[in-house]
């Protein structure tokens, strides 16, 4: 498949995250010549959190997860590419039971520390066979690096994602290192999409839970590709406490503010990689909506621009169809003014007080258009409630992707 042209130039140099080993190997979920099956071993202590799909049909991974999360502790990650093994009943919870079982007698610890997530094609059980015969391979396989992790974690993506970033607790400095896959169906509600963030920082599950929580909701839950919300997104974040900090138990510890802007950081540099490899796409969009009577309400407004076809389409074409952008305002069924109303492309108003602005000038807006990052702002005029999301354009490569998925 050929890369997405809004991809970064190169996959990112991650540190190695003390108490975490990654391993890839073949489990042959479907036929490509690819590793498809990643294992991550934690050290014992690991603590965890994690967001998950609100999609009702979600997959027994999920399920799971949602379940074993709140006991707060992991020991081990496996990730199955190809088959999501979602709506698969009892023999698709047979199929997680299996690889937790295997994992956990490995280890010597309990099922409820193995966490399993699945992606691919929703429908189709995960065979046991492969299943047990992958987890076979990859307990006896040598560690691998980041980049090999985030490639073999992938389905639709044309490019591996991966992102890193530091905080300092007290005068211990810790990192954070994360993966992540997704392209298609891409509209989280916490996309297809998973994502991992390891750390070696000492963090009590707790507050991890809610530091993570927080940072979905200005990241994960504020991009869209296609407006679907996936069987099976599932977000983990795992603190292996290898730093040597003073652990965080609450966000008046010290050095707590600072890993919550670093882990609000990372996630919106994995969020970002997503829409960037948005299927077919060809132009990364934000928008910045402000005058909201809530940032709620900003967020609600913005996603209805942002899943617009007619918006995405337009973009795709190079139109400044502004017209489009006032549609997906009034449809999102949140309070607006038109005659209160502006809307602008890049630092260019085209709209103000519900009239199209006198000074608008077509020929520089047409030109921020050629290009592949754009930017649109809206201001409702009502109050303070301001946000920022993220989308791609739609394009016909997002038709031909889907329409051929299962072949």
């Amino acid at each position: 498949m050929e890369k997405s042209p809004l991809a970064p130039a190169a996959f990112p140099v991650l540190p190695a995250i003390d108490g975490v080993s990654l391993h890839v190997a073949r489990a042959r979920y479907k036929e490509w010549d690819r590793c498809d099956l990643t294992y991550v071993c934690l050290t014992e202590g690991t603590s965890v959190a994690g967001v998950f799909t609100r999609n009702i049909c979600c997959s027994t991974e999920v399920e799971i997860g949602r379940e074993n999360v709140k006991l707060g502790k992991a020991r081990a990650l496996v990730v199955n590419a190809g088959n999501s093994n979602a709506f698969t009943g009892y023999r698709g919870r047979e199929a997680v039971e299996l690889i937790q079982n295997q994992v956990a007698a490995h280890l010597g610890c309990a099922t409820t520390d193995i966490f399993v997530s699945s992606t691919g094609v929703i429908g189709v059980p995960l065979p046991l066979d492969k299943a047990r015969d992958g987890v076979n391979a990859i307990l006896s396989s040598a560690p691998c690096g980041w980049e090999d992790a985030a490639l073999t974690i992938g389905t639709t993506d044309t490019f591996p994602k991966g992102a890193t970033t530091s905080a300092m607790i007290g005068d211990k400095k810790v990192l954070l290192s994360g993966i992540i896959k997704g392209s298609g169906m891409i509209a989280p509600d916490m996309a297809t999409m998973l994502g991992y963030i390891f750390t070696d920082a000492a963090i009590e599950p707790a507050l991890l839970q809610d530091m993570l929580s927080a940072a979905s909701a200005k990241s994960y839950n504020c991009i869209t590709v296609d407006g679907d919300t996936s069987t099976s997104d599932t977000v983990l974040a795992f603190a292996t406490g290898k730093a040597g900090n003073a652990p965080l138990s609450t966000m008046d510890s010290p050095g707590a503010d600072a890993f919550q802007a670093a882990l609000t950081d990372i996630c919106t540099q994995l969020a970002h990689l997503v829409v960037r490899d948005g299927e077919g796409a060809q132009k990364f969009i934000e928008v910045e909506v402000t005058g909201a009577v809530s940032d709620e309400s900003a967020r609600r407004i913005g996603l209805s621009i942002a899943n617009s076809p007619l918006v995405k389409t337009a973009i795709a074409g190079e139109d400044a169809n502004w017209g489009r952008v006032v549609m997906a305002v009034g449809k999102a069924g949140e309070p607006a003014d038109r005659d209160k109303l502006a809307i602008r492309f890049a630092d260019k108003w085209v709209a103000q007080a519900g009239l199209a602005a006198d000074s608008y000038d077509e020929a520089p807006v047409a030109e921020h258009l050629k290009g592949t990052d754009i930017s649109i702002g809206v201001d409702i005029g009502l109050g303070n409630g301001r946000a920022t999301v993220w989308t791609c354009d739609l394009t016909h490569g997002y038709i031909s992707i889907n329409a051929d998925y299962r072949s």
